[in-house]
Formats: structure tokens, C-alpha cells, sequence
């Protein structure tokens, strides 16, 4: 019923005839009355709530700000909050026409969007995001869940959202995309994404979050948290005749969340990496890559059983971290030589990124996996395909002179005890690269190793040294540290400890 209603000729009825997300007055506008617009609609709507049974005490409706809502705290069962993002929509301007008219305009200061003119940038929103989160924090009973939708293109959008909802206190486990078949004006137009991401994400229970209140961090409390949280992923995702890999059970994802939930509450990370992985095989059974709690193992081979294959996490290998996993699905069912691994390695890594300092295979290989030289008894991982796909090598002792020869030289995926050890090698050699970064003169580390500096910056949590990791973080490229979301992680709340004391 705007001034915003354009006239169209060949329209079979005149409302709702705007362009949705854009500020404009047409040449030729529509009037309509307020009858005609919302007298049908009306009789819809009341008809559509009488088949529901609603009872006027059982519902409000309101409007205000999110960061300050007028409710007591832990009463509320679900939150569903589909937030701006971004600069998809400038909400206040696209309003300015109206509220002119009227005389009343909005108060933009705390509007959550990134705007060069009114300086808002990533973290001017991430922090008025955060405000909001906090809030749902605060209302929402715990162990009760919020899903967010999230509609952008950019990864530094994406890494303020999460970190967002982080450093308020949740907890992601999954995250899927919705496709709603008809996009918005704005996916089609903008840089929202064509599918929207459904983030579903809870708040921690009381007994869990009890352990942390003091801010002290055990052991204990790290397996406790990594407990609910797998009680709270899901435990079988697929369809048709396939199923998919659970991001949030792999090692490294749990390893993440581990230490993103001591991080963000500004209390040091009880276990290392190897620890967490040595103590993460003997506590909990693993599956397909996966961790399961105890009474999820059976739940989960009944319905792996129902599709006639697993489908692997997609990769696209542009950095170090992703070249790491990508190495590990194709050693994990076929143990290969370095000759034989280096051609398809390098068709992979053509994106490799622009800052990322380039990582050779070999130093993939040595620093996160095992060599067979044929000395000793075939390891169980290359005897497993050997025996599985060459018919003469089947039921062969590990030490049969005819297996050891067609073993010898592979690379293959250590288990859970070995690979703790790996780990440990391995931090060891980014610690020694991160120490040359701090100790650089250069004003911008343009080129570097992203795992060092992810290492690096732990170590220093570790040893409460926050300043250090703002004086890295500050000498790294703005787009690489607000598109990260560990580096950002560990950059924000260093400052956040260094602005308490």
C-alpha cells in the first residue's frame, strides 16, 4: 500500500507489487485501498489460525531489540532466528521514504549490518551479533537448541556469525543447506548465497557448564563436553542408497570444538593435540572415520547397512590444513607409494591460496603419516587392502617375504596411538616456524604457514600470552584473519583478555 506498489498492466491484481530489498519509487505507482489488500487476506489468515486451535494466552507477538529482550532467563524451549547478514540488506535506509513521511526514524546505531558509510565493519557487526546471541543465550533453558539461517557469500560474514555465536556461549553441531527452490530478490541480485545455510546450534547444560564456572580446566571437563556434544550430533545422515561422513565426529572437528569451548569462555585448553586423539580412541568407538557414544555404535551399523556407500567429505584443497586431509581419504583404504600419490596430489592443489606458504607432499607425508621401508611385519593398514584386492596375497602371513615386497615403500594412515605421536612431531616443527614470525622485522607477514601460526597462537593461550597473538595477528592480512575462523577465534578473545587487564 506504499508509494513503492509499481502499476503493471498485465498483473491480474495490483498488491504487493514492489520490489522486495531495493529503495526506489517508480515511475508509475499503484494505489490500492486498504480494503481491497487486506480484506481477502484476512479471511485467510483467520481461517488458516482457527484450523490451529490458537488461544490468545498462548502467544505474543513484539517487536524491539534483540540484544534486550524484555523476558527472565532460561524460559524459553527454541529459538529461530533468521538475523541480517552482513550488507545483504540495508534495513534502516530501505525505510528512510516511510519514516520521513511519518516524521519518526530509526535509530541505526545498533543496527547489526556491515555499513562504510555509518563504519561498520566485520567486527563492528560481530560484536552487535554477539550482543543479540547473548541475549538468545541468556533466555533459552538449557540444553535447548537455536537454529540460525545464514544467506551470504562471504567467508568473513561466515566467521562472525560463528564466532558470534561462540564467544555468546553456544555450541554448533550441524550445519546443512535449505534450498528453497524460489530464491529471494536479493540471492538472485546479490552476493547471498543461492541456497541458504540452516546452522543448528544448542546451549551447554547446567551440569557441563558448572565444570567451567570457576574457570578452571580439566581433563575431565574437556571428555565431558566432548560426551554431550556427540549426544548431540547427528548420529546417521544420508539418503537414498548413500550415506554421508559427520563433520562434527571426526577427530580434528572434535579436537576444534574442544578447544574453541575453553577458549571462548578465556580459560587454557586442558589436553594437547596428540592426548586429545590418543584419549579420544580409548574413551569413545569409532566408525567410518567417526566417534560414537557408547549406545550410538548400534544405531549407527544398523543404518550404515541400509546404504551401499559412504560419502566422503568434499574437499577443496587451498591450504596445508586441507591438503592434510585430503592426503588422509586417499591413504585411509589404499596405502600408496610417494611416486604414485605425487601426480594426483598436484592436480589438487592448483587453488592453493595466495598467503598460504606452500607445503610440500613429502613434508605432509613425514609429519602426519607412516612409511613402510619393508623392515618388520607388513603394518595392519596396508595388509587390510593387499589381502582385500590381490587375490595371490590373501590369508599370508604379515611377514611373507611375497606381501612384504608389494607393501614395501607405501604410505598409510597411523592409528590413533601412533597418530598421537605424529601429532606431537609435528606441532613441535610449526611451534619452531611460528617463533620465526614473531621474531620477524617485516611490518606484514604476507606469505606464511597458516598451521604454525593456529599452533602458535594455542601455545601462547596456553602461557596466557595474549599479547603476542595480537602482535601476529595484527601483522597478517586483514581478509586472511577475519576469513579464519581459529586465527579470529584466538586474535579476538586475546584482545578481549588484554582489554580486562
Amino acid at each position: 500500500m506504499a508509494v513503492l506498489n509499481r502499476f503493471q498492466p498485465q498483473g491480474f491484481k495490483q498488491v504487493n507489487k514492489f520490489l522486495n530489498g531495493v529503495y526506489y519509487v517508480p515511475s508509475i505507482h499503484c494505489e490500492v485501498s486498504p480494503s481491497y489488500a487486506l480484506a481477502a487476506r484476512g479471511k485467510r489468515i483467520a481461517r488458516a489460525i482457527a484450523k490451529l486451535g490458537a488461544r490468545p494466552d498462548t502467544s505474543m507477538v513484539s517487536t524491539g531489540d534483540c540484544a534486550a529482550i524484555p523476558i527472565p532467563p532460561a524460559s524459553i524451549d527454541y529459538v529461530f532466528t533468521d538475523p541480517p547478514f552482513g550488507e545483504n540488506i540495508y534495513y534502516a535506509d530501505l525505510n528512510f521514504l516511510v519514516e520521513a513521511w511519518h516524521g519518526v526514524m530509526t535509530a541505526t546505531a545498533n543496527e547489526a549490518i556491515v555499513d562504510e558509510a555509518k563504519k561498520k565493519g566485520v567486527h563492528e557487526y560481530q560484536e552487535l551479533m554477539r550482543r543479540c546471541f547473548e541475549e538468545y543465550h541468556r533466555v533459552l533453558k538449557p540444553g535447548r537448541w537455536m537454529t540460525v539461517v545464514f544467506s551470504n557469500s562471504s567467508n568473513g560474514i561466515w566467521r562472525a556469525i560463528q564466532e558470534a555465536m561462540g564467544t555468546a556461549g553456544f555450541v554448533v553441531a550441524d550445519v546443512r543447506t535449505l534450498d528453497k527452490k524460489q530464491g529471494s530478490y536479493r540471492q538472485v541480485t546479490s552476493s547471498a548465497v543461492k541456497q541458504d545455510l540452516v546452522i543448528s546450534a544448542y546451549k551447554p547444560t547446567d551440569a557441563l557448564t558448572h565444570r567451567f564456572e570457576l574457570g578452571h580446566a580439566t581433563a575431565e571437563g574437556a571428555w565431558a563436553f566432548v560426551k554431550e556434544h556427540l549426544g548431540n550430533v547427528p548420529v546417521f545422515v544420508g539418503r537414498a542408497s548413500e550415506g554421508e561422513v559427520v563433520a562434527e565426529r571426526t577427530a580434528q572437528m572434535l579436537l576444534d570444538r574442544m578447544i574453541a569451548f575453553h577458549v571462548q569462555r578465556g580459560i587454557s585448553v586442558p589436553l594437547s593435540g596428540p592426548e586429545f586423539l590418543q584419549g579420544l580412541a580409548q574413551r569413545f568407538p569409532e566408525r567410518d572415520g567417526m566417534y560414537f557414544l557408547p549406545d550410538q555404535v548400534a544405531e549407527y551399523d544398523r543404518k550404515r547397512t541400509s546404504v551401499s556407500e559412504l560419502r566422503q567429505l568434499s574437499l577443496f584443497v587451498n591450504d596445508e590444513a586441507s591438503a592434510i586431509q585430503w592426503v588422509r581419504q586417499q591413504l585411509q583404504d589404499k596405502p600408496q607409494s610417494f611416486q604414485d600419490l605425487t601426480p594426483q596430489y598436484m592436480r589438487e592443489v592448483q587453488a592453493w591460496a595466495k598467503h598460504e606458504e606452500t607445503v610440500e607432499l613429502k613434508t605432509i607425508l613425514e609429519q602426519s603419516f607412516l612409511h613402510y621401508d619393508g623392515r618388520g611385519p607388513v603394518p595392519s593398514q596396508i595388509h587390510r587392502y593387499l589381502s582385500t584386492n590381490y587375490k595371490d596375497l590373501r590369508n599370508l602371513e604379515k611377514d611373507d617375504p611375497r606381501l612384504v615386497d608389494k607393501a614395501r615403500d607405501r604410505w598409510y594412515v597411523p592409528d590413533s596411538s601412533k597418530q598421537a605421536e605424529r601429532e606431537a612431531i609435528r606441532e613441535k616443527a610449526l611451534l619452531r616456524e611460528f617463533e620465526e614470525y614473531n621474531a620477524s622485522t617485516q611490518r606484514k607477514i604476507k606469505v606464511f604457514r597458516t598451521e604454525a601460526v593456529r599452533a602458535g597462537f594455542k601455545a601462547c593461550w596456553q602461557e596466557r600470552d595474549y599479547r603476542t597473538i595480537v602482535k601476529v595477528a595484527e601483522r597478517l592480512p586483514d581478509a586472511v584473519l577475519l576469513e579464519d575462523e581459529k586465527l579470529l577465534m584466538y586474535y579476538d578473545n586475546a584482545r578481549t583478555r588484554l582489554g580486562d587487564q
